[in-house]
């Protein structure tokens, strides 16, 4: 008996690298603690520890946004592509 169920592999593309990217730096900019672990240089009175932080939060919600709209872009384009394999068109 034939297996019906067809399994897609995940495709890799250039494009979804880039969204990885922007997803996974937050994550090793905040985990690698000895590169931000001091005091100098202060900005403003306010600690290099404190305000780093802080502005990895700006960063990651610029990075999040620009993943997000990568992704929309992705799946537009596939969803074309896989309508007009199937014989129809736009």
């Amino acid at each position: 008996m034939p297996d019906s169920t067809e399994v897609k592999r995940p495709v890799i593309t250039p494009l979804r690298v880039v969204i990885a990217l922007c997803l996974i730096a937050p994550f090793v900019a905040m985990l690698w603690v000895s590169s931000y672990a001091k005091t100098d240089p202060a900005l403003g009175g306010i600690p290099f520890f404190y305000w780093y932080q802080m502005l990895w939060v700006l960063i990651s919600t610029a990075l999040t946004m620009i993943a997000y709209k990568l992704w929309q872009h992705d799946q537009r384009s596939r969803a074309t592509s896989d309508n007009n394999k199937g014989g129809v068109s736009k």
